[in-house]
């Protein structure tokens, strides 16, 4: 931590003297030191505290070079909200650490997982099943699929019936679920059912390609390598390159297929160096301007919501949105219309100032705790799946809310009932 808060005040003050590309690199060096320090300590390349600490304070590091004419200096508020937003988080686990240990003790213990395959493989099937129907039936109802529209840059974003798309897009646990299927069966299962889920895998990965969703493909196969990760005692580092080599591709179609080309993405990011090549641009406004999308937010919000937006979830799952409109009627604060995505703390912020900042992230550094504590003690095979999903929220802190999105929410719960049916289920041959 004081390695942290050093290297947070030179950024600051580096960037008060305007010397923004030296203000970043300090940044980002902080976030590489944090996240070695506590792999070093844990052996754990998914370690919570470790992926929150490089990509939340390396965010901000890359926020920081300002390479955007969109982006303006912070105010100091901004910086101590940015700063608490760790500093809770880290403390929390921290002071848990100190009084109830590492738990990394679990490590040197580590064994393969052992259970039942078939209640896996019958969730591998149903999931992808629901998915699939839901698709077609919000395809028939729309009457398009994104994938197959031309010069339509925001079709995707209209593809969604009320309700359902939320067990549409639930098809991005399913690659996870197989990783977890094939750990489980330790190679008893039948080459039938071992196909099987393989091709539902695909299945369910080409859902989001159709939907022209980048994120959600991002999304399941991140869920799927970090399902991986936690189950494993060491990582060959090759697995992570094939992922991304999986990915990029694929993610660069999708960028096509939805008519963004490199003029309306010019246009939109407004780098002060109009050379700067597109593959650069691109990732570096993903999670550059939700920074400063949060700054907009702190200079203009007249006034907290006190926990209204944040409940937007409970608002949206019990339909009360609908009797209810005033429940969900705030305005979003962000720098440009077409640049929306966010921060983890950005509704903490609206409801309750920099107070919420500090509190989510002590709630966020005590889950991600107790989460490290039991990860390899964990009986039920969901149970690495939620610790994925987690992963990934904390490795994305940058990008956009989650916990007061309805989605994450959907999932969380999904992986619920997944974890209740292999309980009742795993005793069945």
């Amino acid at each position: 931590m004081i390695v942290y808060l050093i290297c947070y005040l030179a950024s600051f003050f580096l960037a008060r003297m305007e010397y923004y590309w030296l203000s970043g690199i300090v940044l980002m060096a902080a976030a590489c030191w944090l996240y070695v320090s506590d792999y070093r300590t844990s052996k754990n390349l998914i370690h919570l505290r470790a992926l929150f600490s490089l990509f939340w304070v390396g965010g901000q590091g890359i926020a920081c070079l300002k390479l955007s004419q969109l982006q303006t200096d912070w105010p100091l508020k901004t910086w101590i909200c940015l700063a608490l937003a760790y500093i809770g988080f880290w403390a929390v686990f921290q002071i848990l650490t100190h009084v109830y240990g590492t738990g990394h003790d679990n490590y040197s213990r580590w064994r393969r997982f052992s259970g039942n395959a078939i209640p896996i493989f019958h969730m591998i099937c149903g999931v992808t099943a629901v998915s699939v129907l839901c698709f077609a039936v919000e395809a028939i109802g729309l009457g398009y699929v994104p994938l197959f529209l031309r010069g339509v840059p925001h079709a995707y974003s209209e593809f969604h019936l009320t309700g359902v798309h939320y067990f549409t897009v639930s098809c991005v646990l399913v690659p996870s679920l197989t990783v977890l299927y094939f750990h489980t069966a330790q190679g008893r299962g039948s080459e039938k059912k071992d196909l099987a889920a393989l091709g539902m895998t695909v299945i369910a990965l080409l859902i989001p390609i159709l939907c022209v969703s980048r994120f959600q493909f991002v999304f399941a196969v991140v869920l799927a390598v970090f399902t991986y990760m936690s189950l494993q005692k060491m990582v060959n580092p090759l697995y992570l390159l094939g992922a991304f080599v999986v990915l990029i591709p694929v993610y660069l179609l999708l960028t096509v297929a939805r008519s963004h080309d490199v003029e309306y993405l010019n246009e939109i990011f407004e780098m002060k160096h109009a050379a700067t090549p597109m593959f650069i641009t691109q990732p570096y406004m993903y999670i550059a301007n939700n920074y400063e999308n949060f700054n907009c937010l702190v200079e203009a919000l007249p006034g907290y919501s006190f926990g209204l937006k944040g409940l937007f979830p409970l608002w949206a799952l019990t339909g009360l949105k609908f009797f209810y409109p005033q429940l969900i009627n705030f305005p979003i604060y962000v720098d440009k219309k077409e640049l929306t995505t966010l921060t983890i703390f950005y509704d903490a912020y609206y409801d309750f100032g920099w107070i919420g900042v500090l509190l989510f992230s002590c709630v966020l550094g005590l889950v991600a705790y107790l989460l490290v504590m039991k990860l390899r003690e964990m009986r039920n095979p969901l149970g690495y799946l939620l610790y994925a999903q987690i992963a990934a929220y904390l490795m994305l802190s940058f990008f956009t809310t989650w916990f007061s999105n309805t989605t994450t929410w959907f999932y969380l719960i999904l992986t619920g009932v997944l974890a209740i049916y292999y309980n009742l289920n795993s005793h069945r041959r």
